[in-house]
């Protein structure tokens, strides 16, 4: 996750009104790696996730509905307070 990793998160129903977008991207810094980021309803990005940190610690197997599900439901609960301060 950019900037702190610790710290307090949104309450879901926040997020839901602040998070437009999660899309799976190619980190610019580091072609070789995938990242997560999270778009706001004016099309900014917001925050970002590591792809193998969330998929192991959302312990996600596959790539069906109910993983695509578990994912955003993770990020979700992970968006941090700072957000709306950004």
């Amino acid at each position: 996750m950019s900037k702190e990793h610790k710290g307090r998160f949104l309450p879901y129903e926040e997020a839901i009104r602040v998070v437009a977008a999660i899309q799976e991207e190619e980190d610019i810094d580091d072609p070789d790696r995938r990242i997560f980021n999270v778009y706001n309803h004016q099309d900014k990005e917001i925050c970002w996730f590591d792809y193998e940190e969330v998929i192991r610690d959302a312990g996600i197997t596959g790539t069906d509905d109910a993983a695509k599900e578990k994912l955003t439901n993770y990020i979700m609960r992970h968006i941090p307070e700072w957000v709306v301060d950004s």
